[in-house]
């Protein structure tokens, strides 16, 4: 079970931190995204939403583990904000979780840079 090594330690949990770079608020994601967690990351994309944050950059290079539930975040992300005029950007400089965008594709849905624009 996700959360959990086996021998009663917790495992990887979500941490997320937020910063702001030039227009973007920055959401930097450590851990695990899975089913568990995914709603903490969903609801943080939707509180800076709220605060009228439309230009959001979701930072995976701290991430160690993301599961189809964590895309499908990304991808409502993605949508929420485009369709109340924001943006989205995923940074990604984390090798894993780079290959698991390109498998999957969403390397072409989502924009996805090395680093947060600077505009």
């Amino acid at each position: 079970m996700r959360g959990s090594s086996g021998d009663g330690t917790p495992g990887p949990e979500l941490g997320l931190s937020l910063s702001t770079v030039g227009a973007y608020a920055v959401i930097a994601v450590s851990g695990e995204i899975d089913m568990y967690t995914a709603p903490k990351l969903r609801e943080a994309v939707r509180q800076l939403s709220a605060e009228g944050r439309m230009r959001v950059a979701i930072d995976l290079t701290p991430t160690e583990f993301c599961d189809s539930t964590g895309l499908g975040v990304l991808i409502g992300a993605r949508r929420r904000l485009t369709d109340a005029g924001g943006a989205l950007v995923v940074v990604c400089s984390n090798p894993r979780i780079r290959k698991l965008l390109d498998l999957t594709g969403l390397d072409k849905v989502l924009d996805v840079r090395e680093a947060v624009p600077s505009e």
